[in-house]
């Protein structure tokens, strides 16, 4: 008993200690640092709700990019075309994203494994070409986020600290919830979960409803800082494809692994940030490798040699 207590002080005296350090970023007075920071609890957020889905909840979406965009757009017309606080335009992007997903959540949840995942991306491909052609948004030439070139870069370091802390919070705590349990049942088998009584539809809705709220509030903060969106890039594939090299290198199924897949991700693109093919490629190259040498990513793999970790309940199986 007094080990578990000691452990857990320990746990719990690291993370204070590492937000601490985290808060004080920009009191370093370096600006580019500041940024990498800021795009890493981004991608962090990003890779957790993704991670949700795809590693504890058994859904492996390639449209996440749906409600980064549609958090982007809210951002965009909320503070350009109704001059309202960006605040507001955070909230509604992902208010919009929650009932978007809701829409769509009958037909894509009737769909089971790479239908699933086609499904959602396909979904994500006719948002973009829908945005594409609407007058409202401009057509395909997009917003220019003006509100952003009023915010210091430390205002929204703030803001990404704080959706990056909140969104693996809210993973940790949702794990250790009935919903949780259910989420990796259903996972591990949808018959027998539903035998036990599970709802599969209403445990997936929830799960899909909290993802797609944190994301398009993500994509908001995201496009904060970008200060410019189109809908070839907000709608475009790229984003889950972040989202899915991060969760692989780090550990599928593990709170941490989106942690540190943010980390070697955002660190190879600012390090090859003049060389876009290169790191690109540099990036499959390592997910290739992570896959064959570590199939389990790097925080499994930590877990099944030395008994680390910090944070995850592991995904089994």
């Amino acid at each position: 008993m007094g080990s578990i207590n000691w452990r857990l002080t320990l746990k719990i005296s690291s993370l204070a200690v590492l937000l601490a350090i985290f808060c004080a970023v920009p009191l370093w007075n370096k600006e580019y640092i500041t940024m990498v920071f800021m795009l890493i609890f981004l991608y962090m957020s990003l890779g957790h709700m993704w991670n949700l889905l795809a590693g504890y909840a058994g859904l492996v979406s390639l449209g996440q990019q749906i409600f980064i965009g549609i958090g982007g757009y809210s951002l965009a017309v909320i503070t350009e075309l109704y001059q309202l606080p960006w605040a507001v335009g955070l909230a509604i992007g992902g208010l919009l994203a929650v009932i978007f997903a809701m829409v769509i959540s009958q037909p894509i949840f009737k769909m089971r494994g790479v239908y699933f995942t086609i499904g959602t991306w396909i979904v994500a491909e006719a948002l973009g070409v829908f945005f594409s052609n609407w007058s409202y948004v401009r057509y395909a030439r997009g917003f220019n986020i003006t509100v952003s070139y009023r915010m210091s870069t430390t205002e929204v370091y703030y803001l990404a600290l704080a959706v990056g802390v909140a969104s693996m919070a809210l993973v940790y705590v949702l794990l250790r919830s009935k919903l949780g349990l259910a989420l990796m049942a259903m996972r591990d088998n949808e018959s027998a979960a539903e035998t036990m009584g599970i709802e599969l539809y209403k445990t997936k809705l929830k799960c899909f409803l909290i993802a797609a709220f944190v994301t398009g509030i993500t994509g908001g903060v995201l496009y904060l800082y970008i200060a410019f969106i189109s809908p070839s890039a907000a709608f475009g594939i790229d984003w889950t494809v972040a989202m899915v090299f991060m969760v692989i290198i780090g550990g599928i199924g593990t709170i941490e692994g989106p942690i540190i897949g943010a980390v070697f991700f955002v660190l190879i693109k600012q390090f090859l940030y003049d060389y876009p093919g290169i790191s690109l490629i540099i990036l499959g190259v390592l997910a290739i490798v992570i896959i064959l040498v570590a199939p389990k990513g790097i925080v499994g793999t930590l877990n099944d040699r030395y008994g680390w970790e910090l944070l995850s309940p592991r995904r089994r199986g």
